[in-house]
């Protein structure tokens, strides 16, 4: 089932040892929004709340933040909103793009991904390809995207990517294909599923000159820190911020990182590294009118139904403590800490 990716998707870690293109005291890096307005309401006015009390924050969206927004007013409403920010594009707006509107949904599914998830991402990919025909203005801001970006953090920096370091729809920073990484830990690969050495991560690291990698792309959250070359350095991935990420918690995810030293009140597991905090912070929508906006959209046996319902109403099967990894804390030592 997995196919290869379009050669623009490809990345060259080399590339990310640049200066950065960004510099921030706070950053949020908000991937998957998935054309969620009451997610992106609710993590606005989370920016907002803090901007009161701790200082600035920047919001980076690094990709997918269309997909389910298929009515022309929601569509647009996502894009204006998501590009006053700095933004990247995922597979979603890479495709969109394109000239012709992009053959399918470039996510570029592995081969241990059941064959039916690709289908039905096509066919909601065809659907919003249609919306986002009707609107070439927003076409064109989407082409003028980039494949990744870096901040500059407390000093450290932060390759802020979509997939993986060598490619914009790359599965290889997915949680699944790190298990390797937490052997030590009794932590087993699942069957039929490729494990990214550690040696090959570390390469990553030192090529990007990177202290961590803030990834989207594969829809599963997890943070994992590391030493290469005797430094710490972080993975993570904040799984989707328009969808419910932990079985029965009906929230979307973002990565906060941050040179101001405290630990925010909502952070489900962090970490400080070099004097910098990574968390994940919790985007608490409103579920009901983003169930309904969704069910008017996509109804039962639609293919977005099949697909994600299950997981907007209930969460995935994935727990809050698989994706706390290494050395990174989950909420009940981050409080005592």
């Amino acid at each position: 089932m997995s196919t290869a990716c379009p050669a623009d998707y490809a990345c060259d870690p080399a590339r990310l040892k640049r200066p950065p293109d960004l510099p921030a005291e706070t950053l949020y890096v908000i991937g998957g929004l998935y054309g969620n307005p009451e997610a992106l309401e609710a993590l606005l006015a989370r920016q907002a709340r803090e901007e009161r009390t701790g200082g600035p924050v920047t919001l980076v969206f690094n990709g997918d933040f269309h997909w389910f927004d298929v009515q022309p007013g929601a569509f647009r409403q996502v894009g204006e909103a998501v590009l006053a920010h700095a933004a990247l594009r995922g597979n979603v707006e890479a495709e969109l793009a394109r000239d012709g509107g992009g053959m399918d949904c470039g996510c570029s599914y592995p081969d241990y991904v059941e064959p039916g998830v690709a289908e039905r991402s096509n066919a909601i990919f065809a659907r919003l390809a249609a919306t986002a025909a009707a609107d070439p203005a927003q076409r064109a801001r989407l082409a003028g995207l980039p494949l990744h970006l870096v901040a500059e953090v407390g000093g450290r920096r932060i390759a802020i990517l979509h997939g993986d370091p060598e490619s914009l729809a790359g599965w290889r920073l997915a949680e699944e294909a790190l298990a390797a990484l937490d052997a030590s830990d009794g932590a087993a690969p699942q069957a039929g599923v490729p494990q990214t050495p550690a040696a090959q991560v570390a390469q990553w690291f030192r090529r990007a000159g990177a202290d961590a990698f803030a990834t989207t792309h594969t829809c599963l959250p997890f943070a994992r820190d590391l030493l290469v070359d005797g430094r710490p350095r972080l993975l993570i991935n904040n799984g989707s911020a328009g969808m419910p990420n932990f079985r029965g918690l009906r929230s979307g995810l973002i990565t906060r990182i941050s040179a101001r030293p405290e630990v925010p009140l909502d952070s489900l597991y962090g970490i400080a590294l070099g004097g910098v905090r990574y968390d994940a912070l919790p985007i608490a929508y409103d579920h009901e009118r983003w169930l309904r906006r969704f069910l008017a959209d996509w109804p039962p046996g639609s293919p977005a139904h099949l697909s994600y319902h299950g997981r907007i109403v209930d969460g995935p099967g994935y727990t809050l403590a698989q994706a706390v990894r290494g050395r990174v804390q989950g909420a009940g030592l981050l409080r005592s800490a």
